[in-house]
């Protein structure tokens, strides 16, 4: 084989691989695009739900009484307080 021939070889070799890697390349692209759009759409859900989260924040009401641990209780079973949960 002459070194023109070998030559020709290589150049053919090349472009396949360059147009293999083009090909790729535009693969990538949709797949980078698509990723792309599924982000955006994602943190706009996640914006939303912020929001709505925020806005059943805001519809709490301001300070809750909660009874602590072992405080007296009223039964209303018997009408009599009673002290921490036992029978």
């Amino acid at each position: 084989m002459s070194d023109i021939d070998r030559l020709v070889e290589r150049v053919e070799r090349l472009l396949l691989r360059y147009e293999e890697l083009q090909r790729t390349n535009e693969l990538l692209e949709q797949q980078l695009a698509s990723v792309t759009a599924e982000r955006d759409s994602l943190r706009s859900r996640l914006s939303a739900a912020r929001a709505r989260i925020d806005a059943l924040i805001d519809r709490l009401p301001e300070t809750v009484t909660l009874a602590a641990p072992g405080s007296e209780t009223a039964d209303s079973s018997a009408g009599t307080p009673r002290k921490g949960g036992g029978a």
